[in-house]
């Protein structure tokens, strides 16, 4: 099914140069919609998708259209040279060690988006490159269906920090069919997403369910509302703001996404690293620090870890 391409953003050049640094499921939507506007877009990422791409484009499977979309695609971070902003989607594990990768080849007056899990990225990545990274907030349900190929089974919206050229890239997104908007309370919004993944992240992989299924098993709810009652109370002692509907936000994930399976649980089912530490490790981290006690959060990040070790071993 093909849909009309979206109109290219008012004001800014027919070909506003994207690097995707990380091109798996999230940076090749992003990346895709925006290629898909106009944009001249490379992904920099796998060898395998890299290959499927050169060959026969990014296909861009979603609800509304299922489309090849043409774009350039490389495993070398020099493929940024030049871009104008880059997003940047890589685990947040690997963030300085990508950042360091990108470094010699980003221009001065770049913007790089921080479209990742967790709340600190964005600052940690700022003391690598030396220059402006706004914080992104992504609420997408996406997944890499083989190579070269992700799939969209839901929403799409980005909360973007305050910086030079977010008003810019906001545009560029809205008019690639990409909800987006500036808000000054970023921090909050990241927490209030750290909250999401924290919730149903851990559970989905640990019990190898996507959201809809998951929060019907018994017990789950509880345990879920435990983890949920952690989070706020280290992120209130943390001095964050929390936007007002986190307790909604929480209920509706599966609601909006009941085919989703967490991106832990796509990691452990594929054997690779997860962001657990960031997740739930963040809070269990940073309740420590703040004298918070998070048993719950601390029980799921635990279990996470033993299955990752195991398959490591079994590796």
């Amino acid at each position: 099914m093909n849909a009309e391409p979206p109109v290219k953003p008012a004001g800014l050049p027919h070909l506003w140069p994207v690097a995707v640094m990380g091109a798996g499921a999230v940076g090749c939507f992003f990346g895709g919609m925006l290629a898909r506007a106009g944009h001249d877009v490379v992904l920099i990422g796998r060898p395998s998708h890299v290959q499927a791409i050169q060959s026969h484009g990014l296909r861009l499977q979603t609800a509304a259209f299922d489309e090849q979309v043409p774009v350039r695609a490389s495993t070398d971070a020099r493929a940024a040279m030049g871009a104008r902003c880059v997003l940047f989607c890589v685990k947040g594990t690997d963030t300085e060690s990508a950042g360091r990768e990108l470094a010699p080849h980003l221009a001065a007056d770049a913007l790089v988006l921080s479209m990742q899990n967790g709340v600190d990225n964005a600052e940690r990545l700022r003391r690598v490159l030396g220059q402006q990274v706004a914080a992104a907030v992504v609420y997408v349900a996406t997944e890499m269906a083989g190579p070269g190929h992700v799939r969209h089974h839901g929403r799409g919206e980005l909360v973007l920090e305050p910086s030079g050229g977010s008003e810019a890239a906001v545009n560029a997104f809205r008019a690639a069919g990409v909800p987006a908007e500036v808000s000054p309370n970023v921090r909050g919004a990241l927490w209030a997403k750290l909250i999401l993944n924290c919730a149903y992240n851990a559970l989905s992989a640990l019990g190898r369910m996507p959201y809809g299924p998951l929060v019907l098993a018994p017990g789950v709810t509880e345990v879920m509302r435990d983890v949920v009652a952690e989070c706020r109370a280290v992120a209130a002692a943390d001095g964050v703001v929390l936007p007002p509907d986190v307790d909604t936000a929480v209920r509706r994930i599966a609601e909006t996404m009941p085919n989703q399976s967490s991106s832990t649980a796509q990691d452990l089912a594929r054997g690779k690293p997860s962001e657990i530490d960031q997740l739930n490790g963040h809070v269990v981290r940073r309740g420590a620090a703040l004298g918070v006690p998070t048993p719950a959060n601390r029980v799921l990040h635990t279990l996470v870890k033993l299955v990752e070790s195991q398959r490591a071993s079994a590796g």
